[in-house]
């Protein structure tokens, strides 16, 4: 269990965080513009409109052009906007309007002969909405990842925010763990661990805790239920946390009590293939080959069949983001990318095993995030 000076030294990461380079990301995303031949994007996914301006609030459209970038948002959020674009040295300009958004966007795209949409994030209707009335003069082109992939490289001042991200993870788990003997429904332990979370400093959990236990835990993503843990269960704790709104991720399998020689082959098995999969990780490594080498740890086992999802995915300001780790995954890993690597094997006679570790792609292969032992002992 981590000590008072521990959590105190959390406290000093949290002080000491260095600050976010916002200002230095829109000159790349001009090039990849130029380079998809653009003469504006409108940015409408809350975490790209983040990364780009530092702006949080739950309304907002960002225009990037060759020569200016605008963010418009509502009255709700005047001074926030104000504050967080202060804040970031993003280099827009700020619009607040309850009524005449269309004005502002046609305003600025005004000059613009391609406007690209990111076409993952809008529906049908606003696409039809932007192209056929507020963008006519325009020709409107769907575009897929442009700021996305910027953001698959973290600086160090990212890194740093999900680096403190899995400790308080760590610390959470650790401070929580013997309580898995204290017959607490998954339901109350769930809560338990968000909570300790939230203690130690995170701003809230990156996903739904899963707490699955028993049979439960043969299904990957059960949500935690009012089942007692109890002796003999495999439990499956999956779990992570954002600090400053950067997400961690973190899977670890524990037994309580004695479990079947079944249950004891499992996590023998699950771990070897957890660490084949971060052995696997490397700069201009293909993700499916991450996925491969998990995998076959796993069929060598004969437990092919149970392994039923990828190996893992890329996590940053998103819980989910490239790049992908699975056998039909067509990226190749770049220094700089955090992916899990997550596999597991899932018998609803004997439940399920997960484990998962987050790293970070270095020059000379990958550095883990997540450092809670892989323990099965509670």
């Amino acid at each position: 269990m981590p000590t008072a000076s521990s959590a105190g030294s959390l406290v000093d990461r949290f002080a000491s965080l260095p600050p976010l380079l916002v200002a230095t990301r829109i000159d790349k995303l001009r090039l990849a513009m130029h380079e998809a031949e653009l003469d504006a994007l409108v940015v409408t996914a809350p975490s790209n409109i983040r990364y780009l301006s530092g702006f949080t609030g739950s309304a907002g459209v960002v225009v990037v052009t060759p020569d200016d970038m605008v963010l418009v948002t509502d009255g709700r959020y005047t001074e926030q906007a104000a504050d967080q674009l202060a804040a970031s040295k993003a280099p827009s300009r700020l619009e607040i309007t309850s009524t005449a958004q269309r004005e502002l966007l046609s305003a600025a795209v005004a000059n613009a002969t391609r406007v690209g949409l990111e076409a993952d994030h809008i529906t049908w209707s606003t696409q039809r909405r932007y192209s056929e009335d507020w963008f006519q003069d325009s020709q409107v082109v769907p575009t897929t990842g442009l700021v996305e992939q910027l953001r698959r490289t973290k600086d160090d001042a990212e890194l740093a925010r999900m680096e403190l991200a899995a400790a308080v993870a760590d610390a959470a788990l650790a401070n929580r763990r013997s309580s898995l003997l204290d017959g607490l429904t998954e339901s109350e332990f769930a809560l338990a661990l968000d909570s300790e979370m939230r203690r130690l400093g995170a701003s809230g959990t990156s996903f739904e805790t899963i707490v699955a236990s028993g049979p439960n835990g043969a299904m990957p993503h059960a949500r935690p239920t009012d089942r007692q843990l109890q002796d003999g269960d495999l439990v499956v704790l999956d779990f992570g946390c954002v600090v400053d709104g950067y997400c961690s991720d973190m899977t670890r399998t524990v037994a309580i009590g004695d479990v079947d020689p079944t249950c004891v082959q499992m996590l023998e098995v699950v771990t070897a293939a957890n660490a084949a999969g971060v052995a696997a990780v490397g700069p201009g490594v293909a993700a499916s080959e991450v996925d491969a080498a998990a995998r076959a740890v796993i069929a060598e086992a004969g437990w092919l069949d149970a392994f039923t999802h990828g190996t893992g995915h890329g996590v940053g300001l998103d819980i989910h983001e490239a790049p992908r780790v699975a056998g039909t995954s067509t990226d190749t890993l770049s220094i700089g990318d955090v992916v899990t690597v997550e596999p597991g094997v899932y018998l609803p006679a004997h439940g399920g095993v997960r484990m998962e570790d987050s790293v970070v792609v270095t020059p000379e292969g990958c550095r883990p995030l997540t450092h809670t032992t892989k323990s099965p002992t509670p």
